[in-house]
């Protein structure tokens, strides 16, 4: 991982399969993974490592099976969860594991109602001609979940895979439960953007589009870029945060982060607004794709009285994130 956070970058590119019509790989086989793989943490890329361990000692493809959409948004979506990583930054984080091929299956009503038997024949067997399946221990699959490691093994027997489920990776911060993306979801809610980035594995990051907003940080004299963020992308807490701008270009700044809705100035926001302050920085950044990353909490948002107080927390602010991100 670069000091800015970004993932490493794989030696050799990606293969990205949206239709699952035709043989994937015409002559070879193939150890594959299945799942929605939100967040790409380390409990996923200890999964992939194993797929490509397995791939390169039987000399077949590895890939990834995953989908278009999180399932839940479509089989429950009033409770399904907010996303880690966006379509894009979920393909590039797969692409830093090395894997040969990610396989997106799109998910609708349709494929919701697809039998696991029926997705087997149609994705495992028919497209990818699978040797070995890796999944964790508690895998599920197909309509109602129906789908799991004994039905694979049975059908595995059938149409000659092997099924190798593997115990989830355990947390090492004490906290007995393993690696999860619900797990990385609340560490975030609560602001601890330290513990959600040991569990990826990576900084996690939030993308979107640099707007025009009300301007009282020009004001204030700490100009922000207001990042417009995507309302299916998981946050941390309301707060302020030391991490990273990146432009379109790759370069990378350092920034303090705010996360919240500006009690001081409005009494009652509708939605958190996520502004970042460029550390020594200045240029026009409206309209470009922005991309945030949050490497550490440094105090929750709260109402000051009155703009001086305001602006003598934003000196402490900028100064300790510099400090923090100069290490």
């Amino acid at each position: 991982m670069a000091s800015d956070g970004r993932p490493a970058i794989a030696l050799y590119p990606m293969q990205i399969i949206n239709e699952q019509t035709a043989p994937a790989f015409a002559g070879e086989r193939t150890v594959i993974t299945i799942g929605a793989y939100d967040g790409v943490h380390l409990g996923h890329q200890a999964v992939i490592s194993h797929v490509r361990q397995r791939a390169l000692e039987l000399g077949a493809r590895s890939a990834v099976v995953t989908f278009d959409r999180h399932p839940a948004s479509v089989v429950r979506p009033e409770s399904a969860p907010l996303l880690l990583t966006g379509p894009e930054q979920k393909m590039e984080l797969l692409e830093a594991t090395g894997v040969d091929a990610v396989v997106v299956v799109p998910f609708n009503t349709e494929q919701a109602g697809e039998s696991p038997e029926s997705f087997v024949q149609r994705v495992l067997v028919e497209c990818l001609a699978t040797q070995v399946i890796v999944v964790g221990e508690d895998f599920h699959f197909g309509r109602h979940r129906d789908g799991n490691v004994n039905l694979l093994r049975q059908l595995g027997a059938e149409h000659d895979f092997e099924v190798e489920p593997l115990e989830l990776l355990p947390r090492v911060d004490g906290v007995d439960e393993p690696v999860s993306s619900t797990a990385i979801r609340r560490a975030l809610a609560g602001g601890d953007v330290t513990r959600a980035n040991e569990m990826l594995g990576h900084t996690f990051e939030a993308r979107g589009s640099v707007v025009t907003g009300d301007q009282r940080g020009r004001l204030l004299g700490f100009p922000t870029a207001n990042v417009e963020v995507p309302n299916s992308t998981s946050l941390p807490a309301d707060g302020v945060y030391a991490g990273w701008y990146e432009r379109p270009s790759g370069e990378s700044h350092p920034c303090a982060i705010n996360l919240g809705r500006r009690p001081t100035f409005y009494e009652h926001a509708d939605s958190s607004l996520l502004e970042a302050h460029l550390l020594d920085f200045e240029a026009d950044l409206y309209g470009e794709r922005a991309r945030v990353r949050f490497t550490h909490f440094l105090r929750s948002e709260r109402k000051f009285d009155g703009i001086e107080a305001l602006k003598d927390q934003l000196d402490l602010d900028t100064a300790h994130a510099r400090g923090l991100l100069s290490e």
